[in-house]
């Protein structure tokens, strides 16, 4: 089943769509929704490493939309570190979030494109996920 990657609000390209539809096929999911996780084990508070990212798709007349885009970081220092969002890409909501506010999705073209590159440039091997929520 095709991702709808055209005419959105960002430019998502079709080798991220085919790395999702990949990841989609090779797991069967046959679900009207889908969250994939990337997480690197080794990503901490301490050490740094490539952030978490939660893609969330759903299915509209036997096509895929995207939801969201949402990359993770570690916010504060120490014990008292947590998870936040470093970027949100809501594409339903029509919004893009940072840790400086919120802001109109087409506001975000420049960092989506840095962030699209860089994701792809780390996950070049696309390898079966830690969590698939349907």
């Amino acid at each position: 089943m095709p991702i709808n990657y055209q005419g959105l609000a960002l430019p998502v390209s079709k080798k991220l769509a085919d790395a999702l539809n990949y990841i989609i096929t090779q797991n069967d999911i046959t679900s009207d929704s889908v969250t994939i996780n990337f997480r690197d084990p080794d990503y901490s508070a301490k050490n740094g490493g490539f952030h978490p990212v939660e893609i969330r798709l759903e299915k509209r007349n036997d096509v895929w939309e995207f939801c969201y885009i949402t990359d993770f970081c570690y916010v504060g220092r120490g014990f008292t570190a947590e998870l936040a969002k470093d970027l949100d890409f809501d594409f339903q909501a029509g919004v893009f979030q940072n840790l400086f506010g919120v802001f109109p999705i087409e506001q975000a073209t420049d960092i989506y494109q840095i962030w699209e590159a860089n994701f792809l440039h780390t996950h070049k091997n696309i390898r079966p996920f830690d969590e698939v929520i349907l």
